[in-house]
């Protein structure tokens, strides 16, 4: 499988469980606290796995770099949480720089 999907995968498992810290209550709540343990303990699997087929820096850039970008923006739209402009600039420096090192990485 492409490790790119896999990564992918990764990061839409660990969005799952970051949203669904609030639900859970600290955890109070069984049925949101479940899905967000094994969103997390999927998402850490992937991870893992393609750790094999890529560099971990470019993983772990991507990882987290869109993992934030993507739990902001559903915060947004979910949570009504607000954007500043310059939370705005900054999601967006957060993917050039992702892009950015995805597109110079170094596959060993």
């Amino acid at each position: 499988m492409n490790p790119y999907i896999v990564l992918f995968l990764a990061i839409i498992f660990e969005v799952i469980g970051t949203m669904l810290l609030p639900v859970s209550q600290n955890f109070t709540k069984l049925l949101p606290s479940s899905i967000l343990l094994f969103s997390y303990g999927i998402s850490f699997y992937f991870l893992a796995i393609v750790t094999q087929k890529l560099p971990l820096s470019v993983v772990y850039a991507t990882w987290s770099g869109m993992g934030v970008f993507t739990v902001a923006l559903l915060s947004y739209i979910f949570y009504k949480q607000t954007l500043s402009w310059q939370s705005i600039v900054g999601l967006f420096l957060i993917v050039v720089g992702v892009t950015i090192v995805n597109i110079y990485k170094s596959v060993n």
